[in-house]
């Protein structure tokens, strides 16, 4: 087990819809753009961070949220007050409730099982493995194919938070087929519950996407945001 450090922001009084994530990435990373690439994910010169990203822009009941580990947590706390307003297709928005919410939590994996609801559509599938799922015939085959694919997603978020996880990760998963648009693509996405040995934050994204609003957990039985 390691514990890190999640911050997670909360305008309550905000009413978006959930493609509406993306819109909430893109002024939050151009407000503070010179602040830091951990804010939407490019450098300087315009490449591309390929990392599990730690600042994380999600829209959940129709609120606003922004869920950051490890330095995107400490980024994400220094710029509470800075957050004042956000815009969404030209429509300002001033915020006149919001909350932040900062703790440490353990990651990793043992002899308890947690279950965890996808309270997002869980992107799972890139152009190469899509095609392996639509040629399996048999839904016990697609079943597990899709549990080895968040095993990775797991073992891809313990690397890029520094963890070496020795033990087996079980999972059994009870997920449907959905669809969402992305970059003006309709994907096959996935919802749906998953029962686990891993222990994980809530709120934090799996899959492909996660900086948009992807793939959210939450674990259940647990309150749905940190105390304040």
């Amino acid at each position: 087990m390691k514990k890190i450090d999640i911050s997670i922001f909360h305008s309550p009084g905000v009413n978006l819809k959930t493609r509406d994530a993306v819109k909430l990435r893109g002024y939050i990373g151009n407000l503070f753009r010179d602040y830091s690439p951990l804010l939407h994910n490019h450098f300087d010169d315009g490449s591309f961070r390929y990392a599990y990203p730690l600042v994380q822009y999600k829209v959940i009941n129709g609120q606003p949220y922004i869920v950051a580990v490890e330095e995107g947590a400490e980024l994400l706390r220094s710029l509470f007050f800075s957050i004042k307003e956000i815009d969404i297709d030209g429509r300002r928005i001033r915020l006149t409730e919001k909350y932040i919410g900062s703790d440490m939590k353990y990651i990793g994996a043992d002899d308890t099982l947690w279950t965890y609801d996808f309270i997002t559509s869980w992107m799972a599938l890139n152009d190469k493995n899509f095609k392996e799922y639509l040629n399996l015939d048999h839904h016990m085959a697609r079943e597990d194919f899709l549990k080895k694919i968040l095993t990775g997603n797991i073992l891809s978020f313990f690397k890029y938070m520094g963890h070496h996880e020795e033990n087996k990760i079980l999972i059994t998963a009870s997920l449907r087929g959905d669809r969402a648009n992305f970059k003006d693509r309709t994907m096959l996405t996935f919802t749906g519950t998953f029962t686990t040995n891993v222990l994980l934050p809530s709120f934090i994204g799996l899959g492909k996407a996660v900086s948009r609003g992807f793939g959210v957990i939450k674990q259940q039985g647990v309150e749905s945001v940190l105390n304040y």
